[in-house]
């Protein structure tokens, strides 16, 4: 796997490492998990807002509801 260097704050450092002591964790590793972490944040961030933005159009959302209702048929198909 390719490494870089980053630049980090001594206190974000030193929280790593305290974090690494006791978990047992690499510091790349609790970055990684952070990172993703934060990733899957921001995308439901951006999922509900889009959401939101689609709720709040009124024909927009009668389209969705109108594929809700053609799909809704699949749920009682008796296939698992």
């Amino acid at each position: 796997m390719q490494s870089y260097t980053i630049k980090i704050s001594s206190t974000s450092y030193n929280t790593l490492q305290q974090i690494a002591a006791r978990s047992g964790e690499s510091i790349e590793a609790l970055l990684d998990q952070a990172i993703e972490q934060y990733r899957r944040q921001k995308f439901l961030e951006a999922a509900n807002q889009a959401y939101t933005a689609l709720r709040n159009n009124p024909e927009e959302w009668a389209i969705e509801m109108e594929e809700r209702q053609a799909w809704d048929v699949t749920l009682a198909d008796g296939l698992l």
